[in-house]
């Protein structure tokens, strides 16, 4: 009697999640901040550098709750197999 192949399911990505976190090789979650889409004459070029560099994510709940929602963004770094 042949064993049958138990099936494994793939688990869909929470595509606004994963646009907006990035994880690092040592497996930290990454954000950026919100505030940069407009009125950035006002701001500035400190607030403007500040903005454009990434943060980790501090909070272990959080950073969890990321990796769940993209469960592939360790693995694929930039583009996913199609």
């Amino acid at each position: 009697m042949a064993k049958t192949k138990q099936k494994k399911y793939k688990i869909k990505t929470y595509k606004a999640a994963a646009k907006r976190f990035k994880v690092t090789a040592t497996g930290k979650v990454m954000r950026t901040k919100g505030g940069k889409s407009h009125l950035r004459r006002r701001k500035s070029a400190r607030t403007k550098r500040a903005l454009a560099r990434m943060h980790e994510v501090v909070t272990g709940a959080d950073a969890k709750r990321v990796k769940r929602l993209a469960p592939y963004l360790s693995k694929y770094k930039q583009n996913p197999p199609a």
